[in-house]
């Protein structure tokens, strides 16, 4: 009994969904219950990761006395305050609440967990000190509270400065301030991690941290660090990562020399005296990355430095090298990129390398261009093979499965974020590597063959190598709760070691949701999970019996209703009648409608597809030209989702925001009718497939309807919006070249107390996607301000943001010359068709805000208030013509071709693009992840 009623008392609170729901009734957790362990008839371990749980733990969890394990991690609605009472624990090692939404102080009382060894706080909301009892926990390895919003000093005598057994600090991601105490390290600490990047640390680096000897990765890099780099540095034998960029850093370069195992070393943008290449520079041949970018280095570059066996990237951007560039003899096999714009280089040889080699920017290429021009080999990146599977159309959040027995089924894979520095990578292209990680999973997770796919694998320059994981069933639509407990549990504990040519790594799992049970569930959507049931029944049994009784009942009315009312089940509270949604705007069509006005669904009306299903292009009776977006069978949403939709698009109305004009929800049938856009996407037509030609000024005003679009879904939509996938494909075109965001479909509402943020699975597009996603899981407004920087840049360089390995925001801001009047340094990146037509009105301050857009900070971002205003003054010299003139309409560029603006796109590759692009990069390693 006290198993049941403790376990109970834990999780009062905590939610499923309806479809997690199964068990029909109080049962033993110890004997029944996924992700439950108990010893003796007492609770030992909850291991409840990635299963949708929503609410706040109980005080009650510090009765459950006997607990060693709590792993509630990866659910993103589960939160609010840390109950003190988790330090009633007494027997708990290891508590992981990564990747959820707890927030306010983290409590004190956690200091009394003395059994402690891993403490993962990770990726939430805390706010306030990091507490100092911390010290207290003698036994701990792993502490990781990164991606937080803790603030000032790190806690010494007592505080962290005790945890002499711990091998990781992970305190990135935070606002932490002040200086660091000199006695926060000391000789007798193990540490391997010490990463406390991007904060807002001061004064100098801690002479104490040379004493570490265990340290082999160190992250101090976006900081405000000043004084000399520490000599005892230096003496860290075992260092492999040395990242101090980003900080006010003076003094002598720091000599390396005797750091014999270090790869990675990045010491860009410091305020270092004028120095030449420092000797080290040609002796480290472990060296895999090198960057000393504004570094004010002088002289020329050592030709021994490209001879280093390991070396796979070199960025000295933005220096004073000059004279002759030797690349000559023995280069290194493994160099991929030479990066080294902005110099004074005169003259080079570089006959023995044929990778990427960026210099522009320097003399050299005043005579010679071909050594800023040279076109280098593509870097494509790897995708699990999926064979007939791959396109096969699947509804939301289900993928066909390429598992032999499973013949290209629907199922729903267990999936997440893989997220690696990649250290040892030479070239991405090979499938080697991904094969043997793809086998790797698969035998120590006890997985079948060709069940893992891997995609989306990202290696933009300034970021980590990340890529989606998919984890598919053998058998079934979807897996049991004790196997995503038991996946999720290896990947995010990170049980399982990646293959050494990965190196460390940190896994952001989705959130599962496995398909209905086959069983009636004994709760409806929204009631309490069935352990808390199963306490109450213990207490108060009659209650149950009448709860039950009655939910039978309502069943079973719910079954006549759904049977003769498609729409019975829309109701909230009980309190809709079961008609059509009455929403503003939009109205019901009944099937034979729209089957009427598309000619019965013709092919010849038929103008885009996709994985949802197909659209039509329909004359309503009225005499509207529509848009009608007809789900296939088998790709249906749920009705909530359906309705979350509708409601949606309903809402919202503006004239730079595509307009829902209606929906039908009968027959089995989920069909959505919008406003025809006849001309496209800006993708399209900046790719010269839309029909219509892009000026400057028509690019202008595309850049200002769809600012004003976005920020009215921010500012005046009731809730705001996030749109969360802001892409130049989701931008459409009208015959006035009016443009309109579209595809609400996967935005989000923002209630008053997540206002500013949503914490969610990933929906955004590669290239697009807030750099600060992969750290705190969150998109918010500034996310879709990011996404739209992106496009911004499109609008000048009318490619598309990754094209051949190469990074647009990258690329434009290496390239920026401050001192060119008319391109800003950007003449080989500017689309030819404005480039030498016209002058480019406000294009400075457009490039400008563009970047501003695009800071890898949130904060630093503008809001989209502030993007419209900023768009409307850099047009203010050509008056009010620019953004209503009628000579901008479609109707004055010929028969432009109509496309469908509602199929869902891929990406499209464009082979006329010019050599600017075509210089490989491979990966910044920039985010260390945890060993």
């Amino acid at each position: 009994m006290q198993r049941l009623l403790l376990l109970s008392l834990l999780l009062v609170g905590l939610r499923l969904s309806s479809s997690q729901t199964s068990q029909d009734g109080p049962t033993d957790p110890c004997t029944s219950w996924d992700g439950i362990s108990c010893s003796n008839g007492r609770v030992t371990e909850v291991r409840l990761p990635s299963m949708n749980l929503q609410g706040t733990l109980s005080d009650a969890v510090g009765q459950l006395s006997a607990l060693m394990y709590l792993d509630l991690s990866n659910n993103l609605n589960l939160g609010g305050p840390l109950t003190p009472k988790i330090g009633n624990l007494k027997q708990l090692t290891t508590l992981i609440l990564l990747g959820c939404s707890f927030s306010g102080n983290i409590p004190r009382e956690i200091g009394n967990l003395s059994q402690l060894t891993f403490l993962a706080l990770n990726s939430n909301k805390f706010t306030g000190g990091i507490p100092p009892t911390l010290g207290l926990l003698s036994n701990l390895i792993w502490l990781d509270m990164s991606a937080n919003k803790l603030s000032g000093q790190i806690p010494v005598s007592p505080g962290l400065n005790q945890l002499v057994k711990a091998k990781h600090f992970h305190f990135s991601e935070n606002q932490l301030t002040g200086p660091m105490s000199e006695s926060l390290f000391n000789g007798n600490m193990n540490l391997i991690h010490a990463i406390f990047d991007n904060n807002n640390f001061t004064g100098p680096i801690p002479e104490s941290l040379g004493l570490v000897i265990s340290l082999q990765i160190i992250r101090l890099d976006h900081n405000r660090f000043s004084g000399p780099v520490p000599d005892s540095i230096g003496n860290l034998s075992n260092l492999m990562e040395l990242s101090l960029a980003n900080n006010l850093l003076n003094g002598t370069m720091p000599d390396l020399t005797s750091v014999t195992q270090l790869d990675y070393v990045d010491l860009s943008n410091n305020n270092f005296p004028s120095s030449r290449a420092p000797g080290w520079f040609s002796t480290l041949t472990s060296l895999n990355s090198i960057f000393m970018e504004n570094d004010d280095l002088t002289g020329t570059i050592p030709s021994a430095l490209f001879s280093l066996p390991n070396l796979q990237q070199v960025s000295l951007a933005r220096n004073s090298f000059g004279g002759k560039l030797n690349m000559t003899g023995n280069i290194s096999s493994q160099l991929q990129v030479v990066d080294l714009t902005n110099n004074q280089i005169i003259e080079a040889d570089v006959t023995s390398y044929s990778n990427s080699l960026i210099l522009s920017g320097n003399p050299v290429c005043f005579d010679n261009t071909s050594f800023c021009t040279l076109k280098q080999k593509q870097q494509v990146p790897y995708a699990t093979n999926l064979g007939p599977c791959a396109a096969i159309p699947c509804p939301t959040d289900q993928s066909a499965s390429p598992v032999t027995s499973q013949n290209c089924a629907c199922t729903n894979p267990f999936q997440g974020l893989m997220i690696f520095r990649a250290p040892a990578f030479s070239d991405v292209t090979s499938p080697t590597n991904f094969q043997i990680l793809e086998s790797t999973l698969q035998q120590n997770l006890s997985l079948a063959s060709g069940s893992v796919a891997l995609s989306n694998v990202e290696f933009s320059p300034g970021a980590p190598l990340t890529f989606t994981v998919k984890i598919f069933p053998v058998s079934g639509t979807s897996f049991n709760r004790s196997d995503v407990i038991r996946i999720s549990t290896a990947l995010v504990n990170q049980t399982l070691k990646a293959p050494t040519a990965f190196g460390p790594y940190s896994f952001i799992a989705s959130t599962y949701f496995p398909g209905p049970s086959n069983k009636k569930s004994s709760m409806g959507k929204g009631a309490i999970i069935g352990i808390a049931i199963a306490g109450c029944v213990l207490i108060a049994g009659f209650i149950m019996a009448a709860m039950y009784a009655l939910r039978q009942r309502r069943i079973a009315k719910e079954a006549v209703e759904r049977t003769t009312n498609p729409f019975a089940s829309w109701g909230t509270g009980g309190t809709d009648n079961g008609d059509a949604p009455q929403l503003k705007g939009a109205r019901y069509f009944s099937f034979e409608e729209l089957k009427k006005c598309t000619n019965n669904f013709s092919e010849i009306n038929e103008i885009g597809s996709g994985g949802y299903g197909k659209v039509y292009k329909g004359t309503l009776a009225n005499g509207q030209i529509a848009a009608i977006k007809r789900a296939q069978q088998g790709s249906m949403q749920g009705v909530a989702e359906f309705k979350n939709e509708i409601e949606l698009l309903s809402r919202v109305h503006h004239k730079n925001l595509v307009s829902l004009v209606g929906f039908c929800y009968e027959q089995g049938e989920q069909m959505l009718v919008y406003e025809y856009i006849p001309y496209g996407t800006l993708r399209e037509n900046l790719m010269d497939k839309g029909g219509v030609s892009l000026d400057w000024k028509k690019r202008l005003r595309i850049a200002i309807g769809s600012a004003k679009g976005l920020a009215y879904l921010h500012e005046l939509a009731d809730p705001p919006i996030i749109h969360r996938d802001i892409k130049s494909t989701n931008i459409l075109l009208d015959e006035s070249l009016n443009a309109k965001v579209a595809d609400f479909g996967l935005s989000k509402l923002v209630s008053d107390t997540q206002k500013g943020h949503v914490s969610t699975q990933v929906k955004g597009t590669l290239g697009y996607l807030d750099p600060e996603y992969y750290m705190t899981q969150q998109l918010s407004e500034k996310s879709d301000v990011y996404s739209f920087g992106v496009v911004l840049l499109e609008l000048i360089t009318a490619r598309q943001p990754i094209e051949k390995g190469r990074y647009i925001v990258r690329e434009i801001r290496t390239a920026i010359d401050q001192y060119d009047q008319e391109y800003y340094g950007l003449k080989g990146l500017i689309d030819p068709k404005i480039r030498d037509s016209a002058k480019l009105i406000g294009f400075r301050r457009f490039v400008q805000l563009a970047m501003e857009c695009v800071e890898e900070s949130g904060v630093d971002r503008p809001t989209m208030n502030d993007v419209v205003k900023e768009l409307e003054t850099i047009v203010q010299n050509e008056g009010t013509q620019l953004l209503n003139s009628a000579s901008l309409s479609a109707e004055n560029f010929g028969d432009a071709k109509s496309q469908d603006p509602y199929a869902e796109h891929l990406p499209m590759n464009d082979e006329s693009s010019s050599n600017t692009f075509d210089y490989n990069s491979v990966y910044s390693y920039s985010a260390v992840q945890p060993k």
